[in-house]
């Protein structure tokens, strides 16, 4: 036993003896000589618990999180404004500790979450009907893809490169021991273009994966881009930011299929990456194919109103290789705090939040031209709260600099588009036109 394990000598000897072992090492025998690590770990000494809390202050304190700078960054983690509400109901012990629904019927309270989750996902998103969420926006693109192919039972799957790269990266591995085909199709001014996509087409393509607004902040055109898809009759899966849904036009209305993406924006905090849940609805034909949970409403023997599980195709239900998906967790608590948020803001509220969202943007993007510092990306300012802009300066330089004088500033488009200089910089509701003023201020006298 190692000498951080608080047990005694006498400890010790009464284990070993109730099973039977002479010593500690007899119980390594399996594990030749030449293998067994012999010496002393390189491992600091014990800290008691006052010392241990102070140390791990200070390790805390060498990160910078948005409590301490401005944020201007977003590219799949956003720092939207969350009702205190949110924080003070989800807290509560019964919605906190609770745990999956494995009995449903004494989960009640946890089910009706889920419907109203549901329910205004599906509104929100145009759909028929919504699973109970899952682990995130990337995971919520591999499981879109995987019922694409189920539903054609074919293997190839279209993406355009303005789906975010994180999701794109976790495609390529799951991909690769499914044995399925993925083809990226290029952006062109910042966009998709049709023609592009049809070129990418044909008869073997299970589905077509495109995200409005894109990574780099563009509203696709998703009519002329659906239209596509359907020629090909592959199934048109749309990545979507939610709140963005307030006030362009439902997926339901330009023909998707299946609609994806992150909820993190849906009243969760960033938390330095996560946990966040990826939402999936889709048309009712396509019911029987959603990964995960679907909770619907029904009576009980009473005749009062009650919550079932109407769809549970997870492997931990059903024999394993008739289970839609793997996915053991439907990001519970998650779901809660974006079920609150979407309660509490309502359909005023969250067309409030898109609209701020999208006018500070065309602000700021001004703005920041202005600086002399930048030049837009693309032609057209189609974009909703995310831009991308080029700088002649240095990256690093500029976003060292904002760091230094408390903003946390754009996402590098260096590495995943090969942009150099390219800033995407993200300007939600919670900006105000001092902050944004402030920002350009100190880049006009860098």
């Amino acid at each position: 036993m190692h000498k951080f394990i608080a047990n005694t000598e006498q400890d010790r000897q009464d284990m070993l003896k109730v099973i039977g072992a002479p010593s500690i090492e007899s119980l390594f025998f399996d594990i030749p000589e030449n293998l067994r690590f012999t010496g002393e770990l390189n491992l600091e000494p014990g800290y008691s618990e006052i010392e241990m809390m102070d140390k791990l202050q200070q390790l805390s304190c060498l990160n910078k999180s948005i409590d301490q700078l401005v944020c201007f960054r977003g590219a799949g983690a956003y720092d939207h404004y969350i009702p205190t509400t949110i924080k003070h109901l989800a807290g509560r012990s019964e919605f906190f500790t609770a745990y999956t629904p494995y009995q449903p019927e004494i989960s009640q309270g946890t089910l009706q979450v889920i419907f109203e989750y549901q329910s205004m996902l599906c509104e929100l998103t145009g759909m028929d009907a919504s699973n109970a969420s899952m682990y995130d926006g990337p995971t919520a693109a591999v499981e879109a893809a995987i019922m694409a192919a189920t539903i054609k039972r074919k293997k190839k799957i279209v993406v355009s490169k303005g789906l975010n790269p994180e999701a794109r990266s976790v495609m390529k591995t799951y991909f690769h021991f499914r044995d399925f085909e993925m083809v990226e199709v290029e952006l062109e001014n910042g966009k998709t273009n049709p023609e592009t996509l049809r070129a990418a087409m044909c008869p073997n393509c299970a589905g077509v994966i495109i995200q409005s607004p894109n990574f780099l902040g563009v509203v696709e055109d998703m009519h002329a881009l659906g239209a596509v898809a359907k020629e090909t009759k592959s199934v048109y899966i749309a990545y979507v930011d939610p709140i963005s849904l307030a006030v362009l036009e439902t997926p339901g209305n330009y023909g998707a299929d299946i609609v994806i993406g992150e909820g993190q924006g849906l009243g969760n905090v960033i938390n330095f990456g996560g946990p966040y849940l990826g939402f999936l609805a889709t048309r009712s034909e396509h019911v029987r194919k959603i990964p995960g949970r679907i909770v619907g409403q029904s009576e009980d023997v009473d005749g009062k109103r009650a919550f079932v599980l109407t769809l549970q195709a997870r492997e931990q239900h059903i024999r394993r290789f008739k289970a839609t998906s793997n996915i053991c967790s439907n990001q519970g608590l998650n779901v809660l705090m974006g079920s609150i948020y979407m309660a509490t803001m309502g359909k005023e509220g969250l067309k409030e939040v898109a609209k701020q969202c999208f006018d500070k943007a065309q602000y700021a993007y001004d703005k920041l031209i202005a600086t002399g510092k930048f030049k837009p990306a693309f032609e057209g300012r189609s974009f909703f709260k995310e831009f991308a802009l080029v700088s002649d300066v240095p990256f690093e330089k500029i976003d060292q600099y904002l760091i230094d004088n408390g903003f946390l500033g754009g996402f590098s488009l260096a590495e995943d588009y090969g942009i150099e200089g390219g800033h995407l910089f993200c300007v939600t509701e919670k900006r105000s036109k001092a902050e944004i003023d402030r920002l350009c201020s100190m880049l006009e006298v860098m």
